[in-house]
């Protein structure tokens, strides 16, 4: 039962919406509804996309990478959960950075980090299975600049109006850089060998995280205002009635998900097949499902729409656990990436932009958007851990197959939970 980092976005909340353009970062912001993406939404697209194909084309293949040197899947869950530790700190430390000073330094950062990462998988080769903990750290630190620069960024060039749209595109383009990257780095990897074909494809990584630092200074800097209040958002939700109180647990239980299934589904097929081709074909194909469903789940849902389509993605992308119950085969794992890159988008779309449409719900609390962005990744990673940890006990105690499906269906069911704890934030009573 295991996986690499899996390609299906996930990121977002909705309140009342005011027109005041202040609280949406934009001067020239346009009106509510009209659903356009202005020139910095597009470039902040490209930089994601640039992100996502460099991840894409070498992230697929470290934990089999890891996995080839030591075969423990503890080992795999102790890297992720260093990662994952990593991440929050850095979200909730850097959280002053950008508020305070520049967020494009961050998300730079982000970039450059990931470009260190794959340097020094480069350097220690085969040796970097002694080092889990220092290449966790530098994941972590990665994806923690560069998140939380990334969402800062992209709530403050939306709007209810168009956050759909946007959190549709970069569905696609996410699912888009893995329907043709990991696919041909598992042809390179198979067809230079082992260690010369990993050396390559992590290297083209280098040079495209190189190409989206270039391209993130396009974007335009960024005013910062107010002081950051480390522990601000997190004292509020002791107040009755203060929303973040059922959306903190919501992506907590969205996070259990994500900590387990970002590293087991990838190297789970990796293990069925014995070949990072297959590994290959399994992404290209469940990105190509992604990409189509991203499109139109993008294009066609409305903010009336979100309750019930939740709830259709969260039962939807559980129940296509099930067949691991069978055999968890290539068939089985490809019906799993099958359903679940059809499925995920009902779930993911309505409640990413929910929960950023609540942090503009108010002035203070768009003023406050670094503040609840720290606090939305703190609940996401809080879930995270404790999904790694529970693989991590799971494990050491017990590979039998029928222990290992409880655990993954178990696990996999928690968006269930996310959205009974979503239900009344997206249907107000």
């Amino acid at each position: 039962m295991g996986h690499t980092k899996q390609r299906f976005p996930s990121w977002h909340l909705l309140g009342p919406h005011t027109n005041s353009s202040a609280f949406h970062g934009s001067s020239s912001a346009k009106p509510p509804g009209g659903g356009h993406l202005d020139s910095q939404s597009v470039i902040l697209l490209i930089v994601h996309g640039l992100f996502a194909v460099a991840n894409a084309l070498s992230g697929t293949f470290v934990n089999v990478y890891i996995w080839k040197a030591k075969n423990d899947f503890a080992l795999i869950g102790w890297f992720a959960l260093s990662q994952q530790i990593t991440m929050a700190l850095t979200f909730w430390i850097a959280g002053k950075w950008v508020k305070e000073h520049n967020k494009m330094h961050s998300l730079r950062a982000g970039i450059g980090f990931s470009a260190v990462f794959y340097l020094v998988v480069l350097w220690l080769e085969k040796d970097a299975v002694g080092y889990i903990w220092l290449l966790g750290l530098l994941q972590g630190l990665a994806s923690g600049c560069f998140w939380l620069a990334f969402n800062v960024v992209y709530f403050e060039v939306t709007d209810p109006g168009n956050r759909d749209k946007f959190n549709g595109w970069a569905g696609i383009i996410g699912s888009g850089s893995g329907i043709l990257t990991p696919w041909l780095s598992g042809y390179l990897i198979a067809s230079m060998g082992g260690q010369t074909g990993y050396r390559f494809i992590f290297s083209l990584s280098l040079g495209i995280f190189f190409v989206g630092i270039i391209v993130s200074f396009f974007l335009k800097k960024r005013k910062v205002s107010g002081t950051y209040h480390w522990v601000g958002a997190i004292r509020g939700l002791r107040k009755d009635g203060n929303p973040w109180r059922k959306i903190v647990p919501a992506l907590a239980a969205q996070g259990v998900r994500e900590g387990v299934f970002g590293f087991i589904i990838g190297l789970l097929v990796y293990i069925a097949t014995k070949k990072e081709m297959q590994l290959g074909n399994f992404t290209l194909i469940t990105s190509a499902v992604a990409f189509v469903s991203f499109l139109a789940v993008g294009k066609w849902l409305r903010v009336r729409h979100r309750y019930a389509a939740m709830l259709i993605g969260a039962v939807m992308i559980s129940a296509v656990i099930l067949p691991f119950f069978w055999k968890v085969d290539y068939v089985t794992l490809l019906v799993f990436g099958i359903g679940t890159s059809l499925f995920m988008p009902l779930f993911s779309i309505p409640l990413t932009s929910s929960v950023f449409d609540t942090i503009g719900s108010s002035q203070k609390s768009a003023e406050e958007r670094v503040e609840f962005i720290v606090l939305r990744e703190l609940g996401l990673c809080m879930g995270r851990v404790f999904g790694t940890l529970v693989f991590i006990a799971v494990i050491s105690w017990t590979t039998a197959p029928l222990i290992m499906n409880i655990m993954l269906l178990i696990i996999g069911s928690f968006p269930i939970l996310t959205w009974l704890f979503m239900r009344k934030v997206i249907r107000p009573a």
